[in-house]
């Protein structure tokens, strides 16, 4: 099986502030795989190293190291190929673009979506949230407005970067009070400032708060502090965490999680535990986008997904979207596969 890595940039119409800094670009690693048939499937590696701590250096180091792994894979299975991956170097967001790829190169030789393949009834559509980038109160108000208005039922917003209070008013007053207003903190907080903090902005009416503190204990901590629902992103990373029970609701990513398979059954985990189960981007490219769709509508098919912070890709400038939300929701790629081909 022949291996193909070629580097991507795309580049954020309106830089992102987060507490691990503004984003301004996005760099991939898209990959290929093709058999002995011809037949490609195609994948991408997304490492965000002020998110997750990979550099994409170092995720381009573990696929070279695949190259061997890969050319010797005739008549192994997509699972017997990936343990033989992971057995050269355990990198999750490496390991999930040679996951995407296997499913990818499986879907279009059966001429399926990858969500057929995992099971018989996968939902049609997968609801999503906005994402406001904008720090200041008029920006967000605009920005809030107008995701009302594109009928989305979620909207999501950054916080720990200055002006908590104003920019959840200016959010909540835009939106209306029938859009859920979901914060993320990416655990720019200590305990006592997430619940000082939390207990401040509640009056707006708050879906969840998103990684307030990083850590199991301190998010144990929060949680059971606060009135307002809390989720873990950052901290699901850590050994034991999706079954841990520490938290209302656990977001799940791709890349982290090491791939389409892997996340599939980290959700299983994340649910026996009893709480909810959403998925989200890393601003990751179409391939990582469509592949967390297929995750979403399959999982859907066995509970409730709650929105998923996926509609990120019509952030970035000079590029078509090829997963438009529309009143809220994404419809699931169609034709076999992922269903979109990798960035030119």
């Amino acid at each position: 099986m022949r291996l193909e890595i070629e580097r991507r940039t795309l580049r954020l119409a309106s830089p992102l502030p987060t507490s691990h800094g503004t984003l301004g670009e996005r760099e991939l690693l898209a990959v290929s795989i093709t058999d002995d048939d011809g037949v490609s499937g195609h994948g991408e590696a997304a490492p965000l190293q002020a998110y997750d701590g990979v550099s994409l250096e170092r995720a381009h180091v573990a696929l070279e190291r695949y190259r061997p792994v890969l050319a010797r894979a005739h008549g192994l299975g997509g699972a017997q190929l990936l343990d033989a991956c992971r057995l050269v170097d355990d990198l999750p967001a490496a390991l999930a673009a040679i996951d995407l790829a296997l499913w990818d190169r499986g879907g279009r030789l059966a001429g399926k979506p990858i969500a057929a393949l995992i099971t018989d009834d996968p939902a049609s559509e997968v609801p999503v949230n906005a994402t406001i980038s904008s720090l200041d109160r008029a920006g967000v108000a605009d920005e809030a407005a107008t995701a009302a208005r594109a009928g989305f039922r979620c909207v999501k917003l950054k916080v720990g970067v200055g002006d908590d209070a104003g920019r959840v008013a200016a959010a909540r007053a835009a939106a209306g009070a029938d859009v859920a207003l979901r914060l993320d903190a990416n655990g720019a907080w200590s305990v006592e400032q997430a619940v000082r903090t939390i207990d401040a902005l509640s009056p707006a009416g708050l879906e969840l708060v998103e990684e307030p503190v990083h850590g199991l204990q301190s998010v144990r901590e929060v949680r059971e502090r606060v009135a307002v629902r809390v989720a873990i992103d950052e901290t699901a990373a850590e050994h034991g965490a999706l079954g841990a029970g520490v938290a209302d609701a656990v977001c799940l990513k791709i890349s982290r999680c090491g791939g389409l398979s892997a996340l599939i059954a980290a959700a299983t985990l994340v649910r026996a535990s009893g709480a909810e189960v959403y998925l989200a981007s890393t601003f990751d490219g179409p391939l990582g986008v469509a592949a967390a769709l297929h995750a979403a509508a399959a999982l859907a098919s066995r509970g409730p997904v709650a929105h998923c912070g996926l509609a990120t890709l019509a952030l970035f400038a000079d590029f078509d979207d090829p997963l438009p939300a529309r009143n809220g929701v994404i419809a699931l790629p169609a034709g076999g596969g992922l269903g979109v081909e990798p960035l030119g």
